[in-house]
């Protein structure tokens, strides 16, 4: 079975498919590469498995440069309300908003207090936007992941991990 190899400073294997719907290994510098292979072949199953899922979730989420555009706008002209009204709400202010392409990053906060946010988002449940939206803002306070930061979100959002778990 084919896969990318990544050789790494560490200390496990790691199995993933990519968006090209490669096999990923991720592997200690010093692993042999029959040890790499017999790990390959073991979990062929799961790979087969995850690279359906996969293709069936890239099939289902792609778009046109015209819906593209379409979910642009509307992601700019939604985030922007949600993000005024939490900022308000929770007194805090930001420098601007800029929408993405990003896949991986639903949503960031510069040092500066600027958000971003990936036009996917605005395919999700607006529980899970507004979860994103808090979460960004709760960063202009706490620059990390903290027990406080995740405090402050609880106070605007005390289903916060339900919400989180809506984007997985």
């Amino acid at each position: 079975m084919d896969y990318k190899l990544i050789r790494a400073k560490r200390k496990t294997i790691e199995l993933s498919i990519d968006d090209e719907l490669n096999a990923v290994v991720k592997a200690p510098l010093k692993m042999s590469t029959d040890d790499i292979n017999a790990f390959v072949e073991k979990h062929s199953k799961w790979i087969e498995k995850h690279r359906a899922e996969k293709k069936e979730r890239l099939e289902l989420y792609s778009v046109s440069p015209e819906q593209e555009s379409m979910l642009r706008k509307e992601a700019l002209s939604y985030l922007t309300k949600r993000t005024e009204y939490f900022a308000k709400l929770m007194g805090l202010q930001y420098t601007g908003i800029k929408i993405t392409s990003a896949k991986k990053r639903f949503g960031s906060c510069s040092g500066k207090n600027s958000i971003c946010y990936s036009w996917h988002l605005i395919m999700y449940p607006p529980e899970a936007i507004d979860y994103v939206v808090v979460h960004e803002l709760a960063h202009i306070v706490h620059k990390n992941h903290g027990k406080d930061f995740y405090k402050l979100i609880e106070n605007y959002l005390p289903d916060y991990k339900n919400r989180e778990k809506l984007l997985k």
